[in-house]
């Protein structure tokens, strides 16, 4: 055990001073949360940082005289396959991009991923992950039973039949309610997804926002701030009989290594360096992106490799009304005082029945705001966060946002509930931090 400093991937949280110790049994996580409560210590389960906000960070809340970080990089891979009902059960410390993988030996995936997979399993799932699919929900909707480690080390199985109060509030709880040892993923036979990458004007994509979203099995679109032009990338299921057809090595690398991480970051470098240029770096940009068409095993098309580092907000907003968000978007972004160098992402998913997902009760758009690290990003997330505020929108709860209690009991139908549950396992709030005080309340 040592003290350390904590930093997350994009450096927007950071925590000094706690104790970090890596357990690699349920024994050890048992113990090590026993004790913490025992001496006064909170604890915080560590992924891999790639939330932007705090709700990690190992920082003490009130009432507690440090923290405890687990890190659970040793308490990592599958433990039990039911073949039979495609349930694959994971220990919470595996990183995605693992889990795919071994999903992948086994003939069987996720139905739906996001576009990055560094992240632990119990972590994107406490947070509400997601990717993109009309007719899809977020990781949680893929959750068919649970495990969490309690204040007092003992265990606790959920599931629909087995604590089925918990198993709805754990789906996305946050890291509030225990350790989030084990989930139980139902997961759907192996499967390759159809590419379809091209730029397009983005009158014409809004215009047809509601057909490219139904008639896909994936749809999303890229829009740079300052232009009129978005990506739009349509992703669909490959009949088992036809071939796939992945990018040739070579371009993969020129395009996904060279363009959109190498090239890409120098203009974002040139565009902190000199502002005022970033309108036409952005319009360069754009210029950069090409249409392409190929075919590939389901996790390598949704996922994309990210080097350049950014800062960033989302909002889940009423489905029917992206349109109208993104024309006052579009207004505001000429009458920022600091241009913005980084993409919108636009994405939509299923309304669902887990209680704090943000996707709850209704059909949902995301709309994601980036910012390039180590420019302002203050003005442009707040003009953001008026607008889906004003939507209805709910945050993202693993990316930057100001709304406090109140406010979010405002947006979830289910948020009293979860914060009775919470009441119920965690009164003392062993496994609080000062972001959670600030979304849960005290």
């Amino acid at each position: 055990m040592t003290l350390d400093r904590w930093s997350n991937w994009a450096a927007t949280a950071t925590a000094t001073g706690h104790h970090t110790t890596r357990p690699r049994t349920g024994a050890d996580i048992s113990h090590t949360v026993a004790e913490a409560r025992r001496a006064g210590h909170s604890v915080k389960p560590l992924g891999t940082g790639h939330s932007f906000s705090d709700i990690a960070a190992p920082t003490a809340p009130g009432g507690r005289s440090s923290a405890v970080a687990l890190d659970l990089t040793e308490w990592s891979g599958i433990t039990d396959v039911d073949r039979t009902n495609l349930l694959v059960t994971v220990r919470g410390g595996t990183p995605l991009h693992r889990l795919n993988s071994a999903l992948d030996e086994l003939g069987l995936a996720l139905p739906n991923l996001g576009d990055i997979d560094r992240q632990t399993v119990a972590g994107a799932v406490a947070t509400g992950t997601h990717g993109t699919g009309a007719a899809l929900g977020g990781l949680a909707t893929a959750v068919r039973a649970l495990d969490l480690v309690l204040a007092d080390g003992s265990w606790l199985h959920c599931s629909p039949e087995q604590n089925p109060e918990v198993f709805n509030a754990a789906r996305v709880g946050l890291g509030a309610l225990g350790v989030l040892s084990t989930v139980t993923l139902r997961c759907v036979p192996a499967f390759a997804l159809a590419a379809e990458e091209s730029p397009e004007p983005l009158d014409e994509v809004l215009r047809n926002f509601d057909e490219h979203a139904t008639n896909n099995d994936h749809f999303e679109f890229y829009w740079f701030p300052h232009t009129t032009r978005a990506l739009v990338k349509r992703n669909n299921r490959l009949p088992e009989s036809e071939p796939t057809r992945p990018l040739h090595p070579l371009r993969g690398w020129f395009e996904y290594s060279v363009l959109e991480n190498g090239l890409f970051g120098t203009v974002c470098r040139i565009g902190r360096r000199f502002p005022r240029l970033v309108p036409e770096l952005t319009g360069l940009c754009a210029s950069f992106w090409s249409g392409r068409s190929y075919s590939d095993t389901s996790h390598r098309v949704f996922v994309t490799g990210r080097r350049v580092r950014f800062v960033e907000t989302e909002y889940a907003l009423p489905r029917e009304l992206l349109p109208e968000v993104l024309a006052e978007l579009r207004r505001e972004v000429g009458r920022l005082r600091h241009p913005v160098m980084f993409p919108v992402e636009v994405r939509v998913a299923a309304g669902d029945d887990v209680w704090l997902s943000t996707a709850h009760g209704r059909d949902t758009a995301y709309v994601a705001v980036h910012q390039f690290t180590g420019m302002p990003y203050r003005e442009w997330f707040d003009t953001f966060e008026r607008i889906a505020r004003a939507a209805g929108g709910r945050p993202h709860w693993g990316k930057m946002h100001s709304l406090s209690a109140p406010e979010l009991d405002e947006r979830y139908p289910r948020f009293s509930d979860f914060l009775r549950i919470r009441d119920r396992l965690d009164p003392e709030r062993v496994f609080g931090n000062p972001h959670l005080e600030r979304v849960l309340g005290g």
